[in-house]
């Protein structure tokens, strides 16, 4: 087997959370609403599958990595069927242009599968990432189970925090869930029968291949990362594997709703920020069969994105602003949404990769400035700009104006923009996000987040820039 290893992970939860007890009483005259306990993650309107991985390998990418060789992107919602998101994930990223770029979807274990390859595969660094932003009818169980969010991995040579002992796989056609292109929502089959399938046909083979490869028992395992596309699917497992391990995914489906395809990264940083080394950490992926994967924890971390994700957050919990934000229902904005947002593909060409990596200059006079202008901004220069380029991403910045405008058109009022003042110098006219409650001070000091900038509704095409974000995040209240 390859000397290959997981060196870190990412998490990332959006800001919202929807208190699913809201759904309950709103739905309660049709029977509906589920049992009110819990919360789901809601992606903001300017997040996708695409800018939550973005932040989730950000996190995975923090501590110190060797050039990145290879880039995956798992998905069963991407928003675009003909563009490559990991190509757009790694301008995001600034990471080297001639790195391999995969795009995986259609099955919710791809992520998982494409760790499983990675940790058996060739030498260099790469990053998986997994995001979801999924579609569902409101009112159905989908609606309030789901939620929206993001996982990564990096898997490099040589020691790292946890390493392959074995693992197992079987591929089977079982439809649980599905979503067609035609129809655009999630169907699910009844749940007895998905359970007892899945249990006999796929997860229990594949974790009794993996066991055997690795030489183990099932009460070797301390932790388990284990999906449930139905309840009750984990304990069935356990008790025929003699499994004692807590699930870890039970607490994310409480506190953040069932990821998808992100569901077993995001499950997979909570194990590894609190395992200690020597454990046995089970990891599934299940769709359309089941990779399972026993990892042995080697080192440890004192970084923790995946619990602090879960403890911050803003409570959502207006059944309708949910509705608006999922896509349940289309509010007539007015002549104000009327604008045509269309981008040209010359301009993306040209500026794309710069504005995706918020990549700006550094004149001959040592001013910072975005964007990169023919002749520099600074008065003290009159000639051609050459520049050295500055990634303003991870750049400390601050607020020096902010305004909340209800007349400029956004999908979730109010507008907020301002001036932004990093620290390098650079000065920076831009919008603001995850603004709950009172807009932010000045002075106040800022993160920049990677964002959709606008959707040209006519043709359905999403453009992506940055926006400043508060730097810290409220927390929040201990469920119910």
């Amino acid at each position: 087997m390859a000397n290959r290893s997981i060196q870190s992970t990412g998490a990332y939860l959006p800001l919202l959370r929807f208190e699913r007890k809201a759904a309950r009483a709103e739905l309660s005259w049709a029977g509906l609403g589920g049992n009110g306990k819990g919360r789901r993650a809601v992606a903001g309107w300017d997040e996708d599958a695409l800018t939550q991985a973005v932040e989730a390998a950000r996190e995975a990418l923090a501590p110190a990595q060797g050039p990145v060789a290879r880039v995956v992107f798992a998905s069963t919602s991407a928003a675009f069927s003909d563009r490559s998101q990991s190509v757009l994930l790694s301008e995001a990223l600034n990471l080297p242009r001639d790195a391999e770029t995969v795009d995986l979807a259609n099955c919710r274990r791809s992520a998982v599968s494409a760790l499983l390859r990675a940790l058996r595969g060739p030498e260099g660094v790469e990053l998986i990432a997994a995001g979801e932003k999924r579609a569902t009818q409101p009112g159905s169980a989908a609606n309030l189970n789901w939620g929206d969010g993001a996982g990564a991995v990096v898997v490099g040579d040589g020691p790292g925090i946890a390493r392959l002992r074995g693992a197992g796989r079987v591929n089977l056609d079982l439809l649980d869930s599905y979503t067609s292109v035609a129809r655009g929502l999630p169907y699910a089959a009844e749940e007895r029968f998905t359970r007892d399938v899945m249990l006999s046909e796929a997860l229990i083979p594949a974790a009794k291949a993996a066991l055997a490869e690795a030489g183990l028992q099932g009460a070797d395992v301390a932790l388990a990362v284990v999906p449930e596309p139905v309840s009750g699917l984990y304990a069935a497992a356990a008790r025929k594997l003699g499994l004692s391990a807590p699930n870890l995914i039970e607490r994310l489906g409480a506190e953040a709703g069932e990821l998808g395809t992100a569901a077993p990264l995001f499950g997979l940083a909570l194990a590894l920020e609190q395992a200690q080394p020597g454990q046995i950490v089970l990891l599934a992926g299940c769709g359309n069969g089941c990779d399972v994967l026993l990892l042995e924890v080697t080192g440890s971390t004192d970084r923790r994105p995946a619990h602090q994700a879960l403890a911050e957050g803003a409570a959502l919990t207006s059944y309708s602003r949910l509705l608006s934000l999922t896509g349940g229902i289309d509010l007539d904005w007015g002549p104000r949404a009327e604008v045509n947002q269309k981008v040209s593909a010359s301009v993306l060409a040209r500026h794309g990769r710069e504005m995706h990596g918020f990549v700006g200059g550094r004149d001959q006079g040592g001013n910072v400035q975005f964007p990169k202008t023919p002749m520099p901004v600074n008065p003290g220069l009159d000639e051609p700009g050459a520049y050295q380029d500055v990634i303003l991403r991870d750049e400390p910045a601050r607020v020096v104006s902010i305004t909340a405008d209800r007349l400029n058109f956004t999908p979730d009022p109010p507008f907020h923009f301002g001036l932004v003042q990093f620290e390098n110098g650079a000065r920076v006219v831009m919008e603001h996000c995850d603004v709950e409650g009172g807009a932010q001070q000045v002075g106040a000091p800022l993160r920049m987040r990677f964002r959709i900038k606008a959707i040209d509704r006519q043709r359905q095409f999403r453009s992506y820039f940055w926006k400043a974000a508060p730097l810290a995040r409220p927390q929040l209240a201990a469920k119910e």
